[in-house]
């Protein structure tokens, strides 16, 4: 349950402000259709996130648990640093007109699945998956601290997102992750 909880958090705040969450706000004031938005979300994050925690199983089984610990440590040190740029969506308009010949449901699986692959909660639910040996419980926390972050987007839109203290919420994202990286090395060397 503790991956759970962690994974959770992790994403939840990690989400807040990302360019997922911009995605999701875009395609909710062009769609107004939420429900089907939300499914989408909610497969492709599932699809996404249970790829990643099953490569970041594999992983720790092709490194030392000296050179994982390491890239580990450092890898959420660096999701840290990472939180506090912030992100850009770029004109998705474009995108969004181009997919929406699949329905609601699958211009935003589409759009948000292809959004996902290499962002910061992607490469944390694999990290997240090589630190704990769980991938059931790491999938299932990224991806409901995705839906957290992501359906009140949906659902209220941009009128909650002007309101949000995102800088703050970056700030205690970073801190988490950081915890995370140096736990990681305090309990190795030190414990």
């Amino acid at each position: 349950m503790y991956e759970f909880l962690i994974s959770t958090s992790i994403v939840a705040l990690a989400e807040m402000g990302d360019k997922t969450q911009l995605l999701a706000l875009l395609l909710a004031a062009r769609f107004r259709k939420p429900i089907p938005i939300l499914i989408a979300i909610l497969l492709a994050t599932t699809i996404n996130h249970g790829i990643s925690a099953v490569l970041g199983q594999w992983i720790t089984t092709v490194l030392s648990p000296e050179i994982l610990l390491w890239i580990l440590a450092l890898g959420f040190i660096g999701m840290a640093i990472w939180m506090l740029i912030p992100d850009e969506l770029g004109d998705e308009t474009e995108n969004i007109n181009k997919w929406q010949k699949f329905g609601v449901f699958g211009a935003t699986f589409i759009l948000f699945f292809l959004a996902e692959i290499g962002d910061k909660t992607q490469i944390a639910t694999v990290a997240l998956a090589a630190r704990f040996d769980s991938v059931f419980w790491v999938m299932l926390g990224t991806t409901f601290g995705m839906m957290l972050a992501n359906a009140p987007a949906v659902f209220i839109g941009d009128k909650l997102a002007d309101k949000l203290p995102i800088s703050l919420i970056h700030k205690i994202g970073a801190a988490i992750f950081l915890i995370v990286g140096v736990s990681a090395l305090v309990q190795h060397y030190f414990l």
